[in-house]
């Protein structure tokens, strides 16, 4: 028992570290020792072996990391009542007997949450939606193939599209990374997108889960535009620029009980 503590000290210290750079950018040696209370040896040990994994660059004295996708794990903690607050809207949506198909992301993950005790059929790529509702005999689940990645905890990959190509589902719940004044909804992560507009396909109504800290959000991968999308689930009003292109292409904006008009 005692061996795998230091692992997972490390492990919580590198998740603390990737934290407070994308928080705050470039972060010296000492700045981030003092931070996590260790030494900078020890700091300089967990960048080697940061920078060995991908996750940031180290640079003198410090280190940075790219903008890009955060792993599962950091963005769950993020905004956890607002997405539960989205994801019991999107539930009421949801008849007993339907299929869902339920994408990647945190905020699928808490609706997955939401279903429990429900008569349903739930299709996703998401491993921790799959984990959470494995024992839930009320529910047939089914797990698309393709490649893990691990970060994430997502399938990806042209086996994933094959499969999606196979099926239909009366609801995609749908995440993104941002949502552009045009109504585009983007992703930071391009070998996510191939999926995400393959889930498009295969679902009957196409409803986009995003909190307020997605409009604008960020990405540069453009998944689909708002002719896409059927309805809109957040928990904020959102903005004139990007209702006004929802509401062009007959998109419903439902604001954690209440319709946006």
């Amino acid at each position: 028992m005692t061996s795998s503590v230091p692992a997972v000290l490390a492990e919580r210290r590198h998740q603390l570290i990737l934290r407070a750079l994308r928080a705050g950018g470039p972060a010296a040696v000492t700045d981030l020792s003092e931070q996590l209370g260790v030494s900078p040896a020890t700091i300089r040990r967990d960048l080697v072996k940061l920078e060995e994994d991908g996750l940031l660059t180290r640079v003198h004295g410090g280190a940075v990391v790219e903008e890009g996708d955060q792993p599962f794990a950091e963005v769950a903690e993020v905004r956890v009542n607002e997405k539960d607050a989205i994801a019991e809207r999107a539930a009421a949506m949801i008849e007993d007997g339907q299929s869902v198909l339920l994408d990647i992301g945190t905020t699928a993950y808490r609706l997955a949450r939401q279903l429990h005790g429900r008569r349903l059929t739930v299709i996703t790529s998401n491993l921790v939606v799959y984990e959470e509702l494995a024992d839930d005999e009320g529910i047939e689940l089914v797990l698309l193939g393709g490649m893990v990645r691990r970060e994430y905890r997502s399938l990806v990959g042209f086996l994933t599209e094959d499969n999606l190509r196979q099926l239909h589902a009366d609801w995609l719940f749908l995440g993104t990374s941002g949502v552009r004044p045009g109504g585009q909804v983007m992703d930071t992560t391009v070998v996510e997108v191939p999926v995400k507009r393959a889930m498009i396909k295969a679902g009957e109504k196409v409803v986009l889960l995003a909190d307020a800290a997605k409009f604008p959000g960020h990405g540069m991968a453009k998944v689909c535009g708002p002719e896409d999308l059927d309805a809109v689930v957040t928990d904020e009003p959102v903005d004139a620029a990007t209702r006004a292109s929802f509401q062009e292409a007959g998109v419903e904006v439902v604001v954690t009980g209440k319709v946006q008009t």
